[in-house]
């Protein structure tokens, strides 16, 4: 074994350390290591759990990747599809692909003697998803349409359902409008209720059966406004996006969930800011306490080093000694803080303790993510970057004389 190693051990654990200044400091060391651990994980599991939650949600509710008709623009009211080039039998076959749902939407006014609400009608197919949508449900259930006839069942928001005083088998009357003609009423039961936590789908959006919108803007049968593309994971899109848009045709768009609400997308790039921001600070607040370590117990065994010195042993020996006996010393802190870090994490995971508003946060609890890449990352992070920053303060070992340490009491 290497004298700096061995030799860091042996101050390390000796029996000296409990009865004097060193106890004293080495519990401040660790102490610092484990609240950066602590705090460091807290921010990059509950900062990536915010951005993982917010896109899935997205994604669920209607699709990683649609694909519109370029005649559709930024509307709500869908144009058909346009069939050249359009290959959904490709799309389908794409590996990372799970399912490709149509749709048809259409906006129009719900109202009742309570009250009125401005939504989108978005017509699903029989291939529409409900295990997937089934997360969003708070009460009853989703239409099964078959595309024979029409369902007069619906699904509205939360939010929807409050403002209009509805609950689950009520019914409500819709009124759609078409240019130059009259309003067009339908009457709606409400089979579910859902929530996502976006204010910007709940306050909005109604599924219904794609024949109503069919029949209202004069569509064939088997025409739609749109598709949904769900992939098996949702970081998949960004990979297969290039290649869903060759299996589209030029006169239709694929636009990702994210694109569909910029706002939702520009206040999740801040996430990225902040944890790296916090981290950061945290790593600066860890080094100088950990830089003030190794200077104290430099100080206070002045005398082992003009004795080690005397004995032959080099400088560089001896600050790769003092070196090695600081990280020792954190690795009880990293021990420490990645437990009690982890076990919060897994209190909110588990029992979802901490609430936040979801007109602001888009989510009603902190969503944390347990990713072992980046847990393992800050930890040895951490101690790796601590350890460089000790090679520039250890010189001054290089400048204690080994007579005058000798004499130093």
């Amino acid at each position: 074994m290497k004298f700096p190693l061995y030799f860091s051990r042996k101050i390390a654990f000796s029996k000296d350390n409990k009865n004097n200044l060193s106890r004293v400091i080495i519990f401040i060391g660790r102490l610092s290591v484990a609240l950066g651990i602590i705090v460091s994980l807290i921010t990059v599991s509950t900062g990536f759990g915010s951005k993982k939650a917010i896109k899935e949600r997205l994604a669920d509710f209607s699709g990683h990747i649609t694909v519109r008709s370029t005649r559709s623009n930024s509307s709500y009211n869908t144009s058909v599809l346009d069939n050249q080039g359009l290959d959904i039998k490709k799309i389908k076959e794409i590996p990372d692909v799970a399912s490709v749902q149509k749709y048809a939407m259409l906006t129009g006014i719900m109202r009742n003697e309570h009250n009125f609400a401005g939504i989108i009608f978005k017509g699903i197919g029989k291939d529409f998803d409900s295990l997937r949508f089934k997360k969003f449900l708070i009460a009853g259930t989703t239409p099964q349409v078959t595309e024979k006839g029409y369902n007069n069942g619906v699904v509205i928001s939360e939010k929807t359902a409050k403002d209009l005083h509805l609950k689950v088998k009520d019914s409500i009357v819709t009124v759609f409008s078409k240019a130059d003609q009259q309003p067009i009423y339908r009457k709606f039961e409400v089979l579910g209720i859902y929530r996502t936590d976006i204010k910007m789908i709940d306050d909005q959006f109604v599924i219904g059966d794609i024949n109503h919108v069919r029949k209202i803007q004069d569509m064939k049968p088997d025409e739609a406004g749109g598709i949904d593309i769900f992939f098996k994971n949702v970081n998949d899109a960004d990979a297969d996006f290039p290649e869903i848009e060759k299996l589209i045709g030029y006169k239709n768009y694929a636009e990702k969930a994210t694109e569909k609400f910029p706002q939702i997308t520009d206040w999740i790039s801040i996430f990225d800011t902040n944890i790296a921001l916090i981290i950061i600070i945290m790593l600066i607040v860890v080094i100088i306490n950990i830089i003030m370590v190794l200077l104290i117990l430099i100080i206070e065994r002045t005398n082992s080093i003009g004795l080690l010195k005397t004995l032959g042993a080099s400088n560089s020996q001896i600050r790769a000694t003092f070196i090695n006996y600081t990280l020792i010393i954190m690795i009880p802190g990293l021990l420490y803080g990645n437990v009690i870090g982890l076990g919060l994490i897994f209190i909110q995971k588990i029992f979802g303790i901490i609430k936040l508003n979801p007109e602001n946060y888009y989510v009603s609890t902190v969503p944390v993510d347990l990713n072992p890449f980046m847990i393992i990352s800050i930890s040895v992070g951490i101690l790796i970057i601590s350890g460089l920053a000790l090679i520039i303060p250890s010189y001054l070992i290089s400048k204690i004389s080994p007579v005058k340490a000798i004499k130093y009491n």
